[in-house]
This record gives C-alpha cells, structure tokens and sequence, in this order.
C-alpha cells in the first residue's frame, strides 16, 4: 500500500486520513474511545470519568497554546487524535485511535501528517512496552529508542525523534 501526498491511502483497505482542529464535539467521541478496555489495556493508560477527561481536554490540552492537537479524520469520521505537548524542556507526542481503526495504517498516515506540522524536535514518545502496535507505529515513523521509563509498574519505551 502507497500513499500520496493528500493523506489518500491505495491499495485493497484505501482510507482518505486527514488533519484537522479538534471541535467540542470530537471530546465525546475521544471520551468514548478512550473508554475501550483493549485500548486501556494495550496502553496501560486508564480510562478516566467523564468530568475528569473534559477538564483535562478542555484546559490542558485545547486551553493550553503550546499544544498542538488534531483530530484525526477517516474518510469524514472521526479516527482519534494526535497532540503534542510540553514536560519541562520536553516535546512529547501521543495519540489514540479508536479500534475500528486499528490496522489499517491510519495512525502510520495520521502521524506522518501530524510530524509535517509538529516542527519540534527532538520529538519524545514513550508507550507502554507490551503495546506492540504503538511502538511499531513509532519505529515506522523514524523514532529511535532511547531507554526505558517507569509509569507506576508498567515499562514503558522512551522514543525520540532527533533533528532533521
């Protein structure tokens, strides 16, 4: 499978895949997305509730200016998310899919998208260790691994992506 320059992926599981600013109503879907217990369990990240994800969504990430977020969009439905964020003198990067759109090289797509606009670099990722598509997303991309941090119990990967 191929991709062109306007995000349309060819092949047999074509996807159009696209970028755009996140709207109010792409948080319930984040939310829900966010709910998936195989998406909590692959990430080791726990799902949060309800209030407690909006607030964080609404000040920390949209209400933050040196955030950058995206919506990611799927032939016109709304995929998940990419946002890139600061920790001290750290750019960080994550993101989140919903599963019906896992495999089909939406995030490969969504992520190079996202890194033409996400100019920062070094650019750090660190997923948990055992998410096997997270981390074959990261080494696709150009990430390197750097180590290995502690999140509570969980080891997770420390990724970079150096300068251009």
């Amino acid at each position: 499978m191929s991709d062109d320059t306007s995000g349309r992926m060819s092949g047999p599981r074509a996807v159009d895949v696209s970028l755009r600013a996140v709207t109010e109503a792409d948080l319930e879907v984040f939310f829900e997305q966010e709910r998936d217990p195989e998406a909590t369990r692959r990430s080791r990240f726990p799902a949060r509730e309800r209030e407690r994800f909006m607030t964080h969504w609404r000040t920390r990430v949209l209400g933050d200016p040196t955030v950058l977020v995206r919506a990611v969009v799927v032939d016109g439905e709304v995929a998940g998310n990419v946002v890139a964020w600061w920790e001290g003198e750290r750019r960080f990067i994550g993101y989140w899919f919903g599963r019906a759109f896992w495999g089909r090289g939406v995030g490969t797509r969504a992520l190079a998208l996202f890194l033409g606009e996400e100019k920062a670099r070094p650019l750090y990722a660190d997923p948990f260790s055992g998410n096997t598509g997270s981390v074959r997303l990261l080494e696709k991309s150009g990430f390197r691994r750097e180590g290995t941090v502690l999140h509570g119990e969980a080891e997770h990967i420390m990724f970079v992506l150096d300068e251009l």
